[in-house]
């Protein structure tokens, strides 16, 4: 490992997370300010929705760990191993996250799938509101010149 890498492996993750304890504190201090008239402001709650989803994502991809068989038997469900090997794609898919030991037993938690749909909508509604912020605040500087 040379140098840089070993120092972006070392300064990433401190930096990543001070960029997403900021965003949070960002978010929560400038919605009682009214801060969301500013098109600007709404990269901080983009930056928390995005943090959220990425660790709600890593909860449900990482949830069988590194032993499905065990993780099975740990969560008390009988690990099918016809099945899995008849749905042998399913456990690497971007979304629906599913990592299942049988038809009826999912190793991911039954919050991740729609917890992801939901920051995904609110990650938008985020878009929208820059661009409306940016659109009234500008025909209402129009108006007062």
């Amino acid at each position: 490992m040379n140098a840089v890498s070993a120092l972006a492996a070392i300064a990433l993750p401190p930096l990543v997370l001070a960029v997403f304890v900021l965003s949070v504190w960002k978010t929560a201090r400038g919605l009682p300010t009214r801060r969301w008239r500013s098109p600007g402001w709404w990269a901080y709650p983009a930056v928390v929705l995005i943090g959220l989803g990425c660790v709600a994502w890593f909860i449900g991809t990482f949830s069988g760990g590194l032993d499905v068989r065990e993780a099975c038997a740990a969560a008390g469900a009988p690990y099918d191993d016809a099945y899995r090997t008849e749905h042998w794609r399913e456990p690497s898919q971007w979304f629906p996250l599913r990592n299942k030991c049988n038809a009826g037993h999912d190793l991911v938690p039954a919050w991740v799938n729609p917890s992801l749909v939901v920051f995904a909508v609110m990650l938008v509604g985020c878009a929208a509101g820059a661009v409306a912020t940016a659109v009234i605040g500008r025909k209402q500087s129009e108006k007062q010149d």
